[in-house]
Protein backbone atom coordinates (compact mmCIF):
# COMPACT_ATOMS: atom_id res chain seq x y z
CA UNK A 1 0.00 0.00 0.00
CA UNK A 2 1.91 3.07 -1.09
CA UNK A 3 2.52 6.07 1.68
CA UNK A 4 0.68 9.09 2.35
CA UNK A 5 3.58 11.24 0.74
CA UNK A 6 3.82 9.13 -2.30
CA UNK A 7 0.04 9.49 -2.77
CA UNK A 8 0.19 12.81 -1.96
CA UNK A 9 3.43 13.57 -4.61
CA UNK A 10 1.34 11.81 -7.10
CA UNK A 11 -2.10 13.68 -7.28
CA UNK A 12 0.36 17.20 -7.04
CA UNK A 13 2.07 15.60 -10.21
CA UNK A 14 -1.19 14.66 -11.94
CA UNK A 15 -2.58 18.48 -11.26
CA UNK A 16 0.20 19.81 -12.50
CA UNK A 17 0.57 18.16 -15.61
CA UNK A 18 -1.57 20.66 -17.22
CA UNK A 19 1.20 23.51 -16.41
CA UNK A 20 3.70 24.31 -19.15
CA UNK A 21 6.86 22.56 -18.55
CA UNK A 22 8.87 25.62 -19.03
CA UNK A 23 7.01 27.42 -16.67
CA UNK A 24 6.61 24.82 -13.36
CA UNK A 25 8.11 22.30 -11.50
CA UNK A 26 7.69 20.42 -8.33
CA UNK A 27 9.22 23.32 -6.07
CA UNK A 28 7.53 26.33 -8.12
CA UNK A 29 4.09 24.35 -8.49
CA UNK A 30 1.77 25.18 -5.81
CA UNK A 31 1.87 23.87 -3.09
CA UNK A 32 -0.66 21.31 -1.32
CA UNK A 33 1.19 21.30 1.77
CA UNK A 34 -0.26 24.42 3.29
CA UNK A 35 0.81 23.33 7.03
CA UNK A 36 2.99 26.44 8.83
CA UNK A 37 1.60 27.57 11.98
CA UNK A 38 1.79 31.26 13.30
CA UNK A 39 4.62 29.46 15.54
CA UNK A 40 6.65 28.53 12.51
CA UNK A 41 6.35 32.29 11.23
CA UNK A 42 7.52 33.40 14.69
CA UNK A 43 10.20 31.27 14.30
CA UNK A 44 10.92 32.35 10.76
CA UNK A 45 11.03 36.53 12.17
CA UNK A 46 12.82 35.26 15.36
CA UNK A 47 16.00 33.49 12.93
CA UNK A 48 16.02 37.00 10.74
CA UNK A 49 16.27 39.46 13.68
CA UNK A 50 18.75 37.27 16.00
CA UNK A 51 21.23 37.49 14.21
CA UNK A 52 24.82 39.16 14.59
CA UNK A 53 23.61 42.13 11.95
CA UNK A 54 20.45 42.41 13.41
CA UNK A 55 22.38 43.20 16.66
CA UNK A 56 24.73 45.09 15.19
CA UNK A 57 21.50 47.41 13.92
CA UNK A 58 19.86 47.54 17.04
CA UNK A 59 22.94 48.27 18.96
CA UNK A 60 23.92 51.18 16.43
CA UNK A 61 20.81 52.98 17.14
CA UNK A 62 21.70 53.66 21.10
CA UNK A 63 25.15 56.07 19.41
CA UNK A 64 22.60 58.43 17.68
CA UNK A 65 22.66 60.93 20.38
CA UNK A 66 19.04 59.94 21.37
CA UNK A 67 17.67 59.15 24.50
CA UNK A 68 16.05 55.32 25.17
CA UNK A 69 12.55 56.41 24.86
CA UNK A 70 13.45 57.78 20.98
CA UNK A 71 15.07 54.38 20.01
CA UNK A 72 12.82 52.10 21.48
CA UNK A 73 10.26 54.24 19.66
CA UNK A 74 11.97 54.50 16.62
CA UNK A 75 12.65 50.62 16.17
CA UNK A 76 8.99 49.38 17.56
CA UNK A 77 7.33 52.09 14.72
CA UNK A 78 10.11 51.14 12.33
CA UNK A 79 8.51 46.93 12.77
CA UNK A 80 5.59 47.64 12.58
CA UNK A 81 5.92 49.05 9.13
CA UNK A 82 7.66 45.90 8.06
CA UNK A 83 4.63 44.13 9.49
CA UNK A 84 2.64 45.98 7.79
CA UNK A 85 4.27 45.30 4.25
CA UNK A 86 4.65 41.79 5.12
CA UNK A 87 1.04 41.14 6.47
CA UNK A 88 0.39 42.69 2.39
CA UNK A 89 3.01 40.80 0.41
CA UNK A 90 2.21 37.41 1.96
CA UNK A 91 -1.12 37.45 0.93
CA UNK A 92 -1.02 36.59 -2.81
CA UNK A 93 1.49 33.92 -2.05
CA UNK A 94 -0.44 32.52 0.77
CA UNK A 95 -3.81 32.42 -1.60
CA UNK A 96 -1.49 30.44 -4.41
CA UNK A 97 0.49 28.85 -2.60
CA UNK A 98 3.28 29.79 -4.75
CA UNK A 99 7.34 31.16 -3.77
CA UNK A 100 7.76 35.63 -4.51
CA UNK A 101 9.63 34.08 -8.52
CA UNK A 102 5.81 32.89 -9.57
CA UNK A 103 3.97 35.32 -7.69
CA UNK A 104 5.62 38.08 -10.01
CA UNK A 105 4.19 36.67 -13.11
CA UNK A 106 1.06 38.08 -12.13
CA UNK A 107 2.80 41.57 -12.31
CA UNK A 108 5.81 41.02 -14.88
CA UNK A 109 4.62 38.62 -16.95
CA UNK A 110 5.31 34.77 -16.94
CA UNK A 111 8.51 35.10 -18.53
CA UNK A 112 9.52 38.96 -17.71
CA UNK A 113 9.24 37.58 -13.79
CA UNK A 114 12.91 36.29 -14.32
CA UNK A 115 13.67 40.00 -14.13
CA UNK A 116 12.86 40.20 -10.32
CA UNK A 117 13.41 36.83 -9.59
CA UNK A 118 17.88 37.57 -10.94
CA UNK A 119 17.82 40.58 -9.09
CA UNK A 120 16.35 39.28 -5.73
CA UNK A 121 18.89 36.08 -6.18
CA UNK A 122 21.85 38.29 -6.59
CA UNK A 123 21.21 40.02 -3.77
CA UNK A 124 21.08 37.23 -1.95
CA UNK A 125 24.34 35.77 -3.60
CA UNK A 126 26.30 38.59 -2.06
CA UNK A 127 24.94 38.20 1.52
CA UNK A 128 24.79 34.46 1.57
CA UNK A 129 28.66 34.94 1.29
CA UNK A 130 29.07 37.54 3.56
CA UNK A 131 27.36 35.76 6.36
CA UNK A 132 29.16 32.56 5.67
CA UNK A 133 31.83 35.05 6.38
CA UNK A 134 31.10 36.11 9.46
CA UNK A 135 29.81 32.45 11.01
CA UNK A 136 33.23 31.09 9.92
CA UNK A 137 35.05 33.66 11.36
CA UNK A 138 32.83 33.00 14.29
CA UNK A 139 34.29 29.27 14.16
CA UNK A 140 37.67 30.35 14.01
CA UNK A 141 37.45 31.98 17.01
CA UNK A 142 36.04 28.96 19.04
CA UNK A 143 39.06 26.67 17.61
CA UNK A 144 41.54 29.18 18.46
CA UNK A 145 40.19 29.51 22.47
CA UNK A 146 40.35 25.71 22.86
CA UNK A 147 42.97 24.80 20.16
CA UNK A 148 46.00 28.02 20.30
CA UNK A 149 48.19 25.86 18.48
CA UNK A 150 45.90 26.14 15.21
CA UNK A 151 47.12 29.83 14.95
CA UNK A 152 49.89 28.98 12.86
CA UNK A 153 47.52 27.91 10.12
CA UNK A 154 46.02 31.85 10.57
CA UNK A 155 50.27 32.89 9.53
CA UNK A 156 49.71 32.39 5.59
CA UNK A 157 46.66 33.05 3.31
CA UNK A 158 45.51 32.42 -0.01
CA UNK A 159 42.94 34.49 -2.36
CA UNK A 160 42.79 36.86 1.19
CA UNK A 161 41.69 33.78 3.48
CA UNK A 162 44.41 31.99 5.74
CA UNK A 163 44.28 28.43 5.66
CA UNK A 164 42.42 27.65 9.14
CA UNK A 165 39.77 30.91 7.50
CA UNK A 166 39.08 28.27 4.56
CA UNK A 167 38.73 25.36 6.77
CA UNK A 168 35.71 27.49 8.61
CA UNK A 169 34.31 28.94 5.76
CA UNK A 170 34.15 24.85 4.10
CA UNK A 171 32.63 23.36 6.99
CA UNK A 172 30.28 26.25 7.82
CA UNK A 173 29.36 26.07 3.89
CA UNK A 174 28.89 22.39 4.42
CA UNK A 175 26.94 22.56 7.37
CA UNK A 176 24.32 25.20 5.46
CA UNK A 177 23.92 22.94 2.29
CA UNK A 178 23.38 19.92 4.32
CA UNK A 179 20.48 21.63 6.05
CA UNK A 180 19.31 22.98 2.77
CA UNK A 181 19.80 19.63 0.83
CA UNK A 182 16.76 18.38 3.35
CA UNK A 183 13.94 20.81 2.03
CA UNK A 184 11.91 22.94 3.46
CA UNK A 185 10.81 20.34 6.06
CA UNK A 186 13.87 20.46 7.39
CA UNK A 187 14.39 24.24 7.44
CA UNK A 188 11.42 24.74 9.16
CA UNK A 189 12.39 22.24 11.99
CA UNK A 190 15.91 24.34 12.47
CA UNK A 191 14.87 27.72 11.95
CA UNK A 192 12.19 26.35 15.11
CA UNK A 193 15.20 26.07 17.42
CA UNK A 194 17.81 28.43 15.87
CA UNK A 195 15.67 31.52 17.04
CA UNK A 196 15.03 30.93 20.74
CA UNK A 197 18.57 29.39 21.12
CA UNK A 198 19.96 32.93 20.64
CA UNK A 199 17.55 34.55 23.14
CA UNK A 200 18.85 32.08 26.03
CA UNK A 201 22.26 32.87 25.05
CA UNK A 202 21.53 36.69 24.88
CA UNK A 203 19.55 36.69 27.82
CA UNK A 204 22.39 34.75 29.95
CA UNK A 205 24.62 37.27 28.36
CA UNK A 206 22.99 39.90 29.37
CA UNK A 207 22.59 38.50 33.21
CA UNK A 208 26.40 38.23 32.72
CA UNK A 209 26.95 41.71 31.82
CA UNK A 210 24.72 42.65 34.69
CA UNK A 211 26.02 40.73 37.55
CA UNK A 212 29.64 42.08 36.56
CA UNK A 213 28.52 45.43 36.66
CA UNK A 214 25.29 45.98 38.93
CA UNK A 215 22.39 47.95 37.33
CA UNK A 216 24.02 51.10 38.03
CA UNK A 217 26.53 50.13 35.10
CA UNK A 218 23.31 49.76 32.58
CA UNK A 219 22.89 53.17 31.06
CA UNK A 220 19.92 53.70 28.60
CA UNK A 221 21.54 56.60 26.58
CA UNK A 222 24.68 55.54 25.42
CA UNK A 223 25.45 58.23 22.96
CA UNK A 224 28.40 61.02 24.24
CA UNK A 225 27.05 63.86 22.07
CA UNK A 226 23.93 66.46 22.38
CA UNK A 227 21.64 67.12 19.59
CA UNK A 228 19.00 69.58 19.16
CA UNK A 229 15.45 68.85 18.85
CA UNK A 230 15.44 69.05 14.82
CA UNK A 231 18.34 67.00 14.79
CA UNK A 232 16.84 64.60 17.12
CA UNK A 233 13.61 64.59 14.92
CA UNK A 234 15.86 63.79 11.99
CA UNK A 235 17.95 61.19 13.44
CA UNK A 236 14.28 59.60 14.67
CA UNK A 237 13.14 59.19 11.28
CA UNK A 238 16.83 58.20 9.76
CA UNK A 239 16.37 55.63 11.93
CA UNK A 240 12.91 54.35 11.40
CA UNK A 241 13.69 54.10 7.96
CA UNK A 242 16.80 52.16 8.37
CA UNK A 243 15.06 49.42 10.25
CA UNK A 244 12.70 48.80 7.11
CA UNK A 245 15.80 48.84 5.09
CA UNK A 246 17.31 46.22 6.87
CA UNK A 247 14.54 43.96 6.91
CA UNK A 248 13.56 44.77 2.88
CA UNK A 249 15.31 41.94 1.31
CA UNK A 250 13.20 38.95 3.39
CA UNK A 251 10.65 41.18 3.43
CA UNK A 252 10.03 41.23 -0.57
CA UNK A 253 10.08 37.69 -0.56
CA UNK A 254 8.43 36.59 2.48
CA UNK A 255 6.03 35.22 0.32
CA UNK A 256 8.68 31.74 -0.06
CA UNK A 257 7.59 31.24 3.39
CA UNK A 258 4.03 32.94 3.69
CA UNK A 259 3.13 29.95 0.95
CA UNK A 260 3.03 27.58 3.68
CA UNK A 261 1.05 29.03 5.85
CA UNK A 262 -2.29 27.25 6.93
CA UNK A 263 -4.07 30.75 6.89
CA UNK A 264 -3.92 34.57 6.32
CA UNK A 265 -5.34 34.69 10.57
CA UNK A 266 -2.05 32.19 11.41
CA UNK A 267 0.49 34.78 9.07
CA UNK A 268 -0.81 38.02 10.41
CA UNK A 269 -0.34 36.40 14.36
CA UNK A 270 3.16 35.01 13.54
CA UNK A 271 4.19 38.21 12.54
CA UNK A 272 3.17 40.53 15.17
CA UNK A 273 4.77 38.05 18.03
CA UNK A 274 7.47 37.71 15.41
CA UNK A 275 8.20 41.37 14.67
CA UNK A 276 7.00 43.68 17.03
CA UNK A 277 6.90 41.66 20.13
CA UNK A 278 9.80 39.75 19.06
CA UNK A 279 12.17 42.95 17.86
CA UNK A 280 11.54 45.32 20.66
CA UNK A 281 12.55 42.69 23.18
CA UNK A 282 15.76 41.93 21.57
CA UNK A 283 16.28 45.30 21.33
CA UNK A 284 16.52 46.15 24.62
CA UNK A 285 18.26 43.17 25.80
CA UNK A 286 20.59 44.46 23.33
CA UNK A 287 21.16 47.96 24.94
CA UNK A 288 21.64 46.32 28.04
CA UNK A 289 24.81 44.31 26.68
CA UNK A 290 26.05 47.12 24.61
CA UNK A 291 25.62 49.57 27.70
CA UNK A 292 27.31 47.15 30.03
CA UNK A 293 30.43 46.66 28.11
CA UNK A 294 30.75 50.05 28.10
CA UNK A 295 30.46 50.04 32.12
CA UNK A 296 32.92 46.44 32.31
CA UNK A 297 35.85 47.09 29.15
CA UNK A 298 35.57 50.89 29.28
CA UNK A 299 34.53 50.78 25.73
CA UNK A 300 31.26 49.86 23.98
CA UNK A 301 31.90 46.92 22.42
CA UNK A 302 28.30 46.23 19.36
CA UNK A 303 30.05 43.21 17.91
CA UNK A 304 28.43 40.13 19.97
CA UNK A 305 31.19 37.80 18.99
CA UNK A 306 33.65 39.64 20.48
CA UNK A 307 31.48 40.21 23.47
CA UNK A 308 30.89 36.47 23.97
CA UNK A 309 34.86 35.82 23.61
CA UNK A 310 35.64 38.09 26.57
CA UNK A 311 33.55 36.05 28.58
CA UNK A 312 35.62 34.51 31.14
CA UNK A 313 34.54 31.20 31.59
CA UNK A 314 35.97 28.71 27.81
CA UNK A 315 32.65 26.52 28.57
CA UNK A 316 30.27 29.63 28.13
CA UNK A 317 32.78 31.07 25.32
CA UNK A 318 32.26 28.05 23.15
CA UNK A 319 28.28 27.76 23.45
CA UNK A 320 27.77 31.12 23.47
CA UNK A 321 29.89 31.05 20.15
CA UNK A 322 28.30 27.68 18.56
CA UNK A 323 24.72 29.54 19.36
CA UNK A 324 25.68 32.54 17.48
CA UNK A 325 27.10 30.03 14.77
CA UNK A 326 23.88 28.48 14.45
CA UNK A 327 21.78 31.59 14.31
CA UNK A 328 23.79 32.65 11.58
CA UNK A 329 23.16 29.50 9.94
CA UNK A 330 19.78 29.90 10.31
CA UNK A 331 19.38 33.68 9.36
CA UNK A 332 21.27 32.92 6.00
CA UNK A 333 18.85 29.75 4.66
CA UNK A 334 16.12 31.99 5.42
CA UNK A 335 17.19 34.94 4.06
CA UNK A 336 19.71 34.11 1.68
CA UNK A 337 19.51 30.66 0.45
CA UNK A 338 15.77 29.51 -0.19
CA UNK A 339 15.27 32.91 -2.12
CA UNK A 340 17.99 32.15 -5.07
CA UNK A 341 16.65 29.18 -4.85
CA UNK A 342 13.14 29.33 -5.83
CA UNK A 343 14.32 32.46 -8.17
CA UNK A 344 17.13 30.94 -10.16
CA UNK A 345 14.51 27.84 -10.45
CA UNK A 346 12.11 30.23 -11.97
CA UNK A 347 14.29 31.53 -14.98
CA UNK A 348 14.56 27.42 -15.97
CA UNK A 349 12.16 24.97 -14.21
CA UNK A 350 13.32 21.83 -16.25
CA UNK A 351 17.12 22.72 -16.03
CA UNK A 352 17.23 24.15 -12.57
CA UNK A 353 15.48 22.65 -9.29
CA UNK A 354 15.15 24.10 -5.66
CA UNK A 355 18.23 22.10 -5.01
CA UNK A 356 20.09 23.22 -7.67
CA UNK A 357 19.46 26.88 -7.65
CA UNK A 358 20.78 26.89 -3.80
CA UNK A 359 23.60 25.46 -4.47
CA UNK A 360 24.25 27.71 -7.85
CA UNK A 361 24.34 30.70 -5.09
CA UNK A 362 26.35 28.49 -2.24
CA UNK A 363 29.04 27.86 -5.35
CA UNK A 364 29.14 31.55 -6.28
CA UNK A 365 29.23 32.91 -2.72
CA UNK A 366 32.61 31.27 -2.81
CA UNK A 367 33.80 32.54 -6.23
CA UNK A 368 32.64 35.86 -4.64
CA UNK A 369 35.31 35.32 -1.71
CA UNK A 370 32.66 37.41 0.18
CA UNK A 371 35.95 37.72 2.59
CA UNK A 372 37.13 40.56 0.33
CA UNK A 373 34.12 42.68 0.20
CA UNK A 374 34.01 42.26 3.96
CA UNK A 375 37.38 43.85 4.51
CA UNK A 376 36.21 46.49 2.13
CA UNK A 377 33.33 48.43 3.27
CA UNK A 378 32.94 51.02 0.77
CA UNK A 379 32.99 48.02 -1.78
CA UNK A 380 30.38 46.48 0.24
CA UNK A 381 27.75 49.79 0.78
CA UNK A 382 27.69 50.50 -2.96
CA UNK A 383 27.32 47.41 -4.38
CA UNK A 384 24.54 46.65 -2.02
CA UNK A 385 23.20 49.96 -1.69
CA UNK A 386 23.03 49.53 -5.63
CA UNK A 387 21.16 46.14 -5.60
CA UNK A 388 19.39 47.39 -2.58
CA UNK A 389 17.70 50.14 -4.98
CA UNK A 390 16.04 47.36 -6.64
CA UNK A 391 14.20 46.31 -3.99
CA UNK A 392 11.65 49.11 -3.12
CA UNK A 393 10.67 49.49 -6.65
CA UNK A 394 10.16 45.87 -6.94
CA UNK A 395 7.98 45.70 -3.89
CA UNK A 396 5.98 48.56 -5.19
CA UNK A 397 4.95 47.38 -8.19
CA UNK A 398 4.03 44.11 -6.75
CA UNK A 399 1.79 45.42 -4.41
CA UNK A 400 0.26 47.89 -6.59
CA UNK A 401 -0.42 45.13 -8.77
CA UNK A 402 -1.83 42.74 -6.57
CA UNK A 403 -4.02 45.06 -4.88
CA UNK A 404 -5.14 48.28 -7.04
CA UNK A 405 -5.24 46.33 -10.09
CA UNK A 406 -6.12 43.27 -9.64
CA UNK A 407 -8.46 43.84 -6.73
CA UNK A 408 -6.53 40.98 -4.48
CA UNK A 409 -7.60 38.15 -7.01
CA UNK A 410 -5.04 35.37 -8.72
CA UNK A 411 -5.66 33.16 -11.00
CA UNK A 412 -3.15 29.66 -10.06
CA UNK A 413 -3.51 28.55 -13.58
CA UNK A 414 -2.83 31.26 -15.67
CA UNK A 415 0.81 31.58 -13.79
CA UNK A 416 1.82 28.46 -15.73
CA UNK A 417 -0.06 29.42 -18.70
CA UNK A 418 3.14 29.94 -21.67
CA UNK A 419 0.19 30.74 -24.32
CA UNK A 420 -1.16 33.96 -25.22
CA UNK A 421 -4.43 32.99 -23.66
CA UNK A 422 -3.34 32.87 -20.50
CA UNK A 423 -3.48 36.50 -18.40
CA UNK A 424 -0.29 36.86 -17.80
CA UNK A 425 1.07 36.58 -20.98
CA UNK A 426 1.03 40.21 -21.71
CA UNK A 427 2.91 40.72 -24.79
CA UNK A 428 5.23 38.07 -25.59
CA UNK A 429 5.51 36.70 -21.65
CA UNK A 430 6.53 40.55 -20.56
CA UNK A 431 4.37 42.99 -18.91
CA UNK A 432 6.12 46.59 -20.57
CA UNK A 433 4.12 48.74 -18.35
CA UNK A 434 5.91 46.72 -15.12
CA UNK A 435 9.03 46.83 -16.93
CA UNK A 436 8.46 50.45 -17.45
CA UNK A 437 7.75 51.52 -13.64
CA UNK A 438 10.97 49.80 -12.85
CA UNK A 439 13.37 51.46 -14.98
CA UNK A 440 12.99 54.83 -14.21
CA UNK A 441 12.24 54.30 -10.61
CA UNK A 442 15.42 52.46 -10.08
CA UNK A 443 17.20 54.89 -12.24
CA UNK A 444 16.32 57.55 -9.19
CA UNK A 445 17.51 55.31 -6.82
CA UNK A 446 20.65 54.28 -8.39
CA UNK A 447 21.40 58.12 -8.40
CA UNK A 448 20.47 59.08 -4.63
CA UNK A 449 23.02 56.39 -4.18
CA UNK A 450 25.75 57.56 -6.24
CA UNK A 451 25.51 61.36 -5.44
CA UNK A 452 27.41 62.17 -1.96
CA UNK A 453 25.60 65.49 -1.37
CA UNK A 454 22.51 62.87 -1.39
CA UNK A 455 23.69 60.32 1.29
CA UNK A 456 21.49 61.63 3.73
CA UNK A 457 18.35 60.83 1.99
CA UNK A 458 20.07 57.52 0.28
CA UNK A 459 18.88 56.07 3.58
CA UNK A 460 15.14 56.36 2.15
CA UNK A 461 15.74 54.75 -1.03
CA UNK A 462 13.74 52.01 0.19
CA UNK A 463 10.71 54.29 0.50
CA UNK A 464 11.28 56.05 -2.78
CA UNK A 465 11.67 52.88 -4.23
CA UNK A 466 8.30 52.06 -3.74
CA UNK A 467 6.38 55.14 -3.84
CA UNK A 468 7.88 55.26 -7.40
CA UNK A 469 7.44 51.84 -8.16
CA UNK A 470 4.16 51.60 -6.79
CA UNK A 471 2.90 55.00 -8.38
CA UNK A 472 4.27 54.56 -11.70
CA UNK A 473 3.14 51.29 -12.27
CA UNK A 474 -0.08 52.23 -11.05
CA UNK A 475 -0.56 55.09 -13.76
CA UNK A 476 0.51 53.24 -16.34
CA UNK A 477 -1.84 50.40 -15.69
CA UNK A 478 -4.59 52.61 -14.93
CA UNK A 479 -6.41 50.99 -18.02
CA UNK A 480 -6.01 47.30 -16.60
CA UNK A 481 -7.27 48.56 -13.29
CA UNK A 482 -10.78 49.80 -14.75
CA UNK A 483 -10.51 46.56 -17.05
CA UNK A 484 -10.88 44.90 -14.09
CA UNK A 485 -13.03 46.67 -11.90
CA UNK A 486 -15.74 46.18 -14.66
CA UNK A 487 -15.34 42.39 -14.94
CA UNK A 488 -15.69 42.42 -10.64
CA UNK A 489 -19.01 44.45 -11.38
CA UNK A 490 -20.14 42.40 -13.72
CA UNK A 491 -19.51 39.02 -11.53
CA UNK A 492 -20.84 40.91 -8.55
CA UNK A 493 -23.94 41.75 -10.92
CA UNK A 494 -24.45 37.87 -12.03
CA UNK A 495 -24.06 36.55 -8.37
CA UNK A 496 -27.08 38.92 -7.12
CA UNK A 497 -29.45 38.17 -10.20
Amino acid sequence: MPNHSEVTSAVASEANAQYSPRLCNEDLAPTRDQNWSWYNIFSFWMSDVHSMGGYVVAASFFTLGLASWQVLLCLLVGICIVQLCANLVAKPSQMAGVPYAVISRQAFGVFGANIPAIIRGLIAFAWYGIQTYLAANALMLVLLKFFPTLSSMTQSSWLGLSQLGWCCFGVMWLLQAMVFWHGMSAIKRFIDVAGPAVYVVMVALAGWIVYKTGFDGISFTLASKQLSTGEQTWQMITATALVVSYFSGPLLNFGDFSRYGKSMGEIRRGNRWGLPFNFLLFSIVTVVIVSGTQSLFGRMITDPIETVSMVGNDVAVAIGLLTMIIATIGINIVANFVSPAFDFSNCSPQKISFRTGGMIAAVGSVLLTPWNLFQSPELIHYTLDVLGSFIGPLFGILIADFYLIKRSKVYVDDLFDDTPKGRYWYRGGFNPKAIAALLPSVGICLVISFIPSLHAVANFSWFIGVALGAGCYRWLARADREESVAAYRATVAVQED
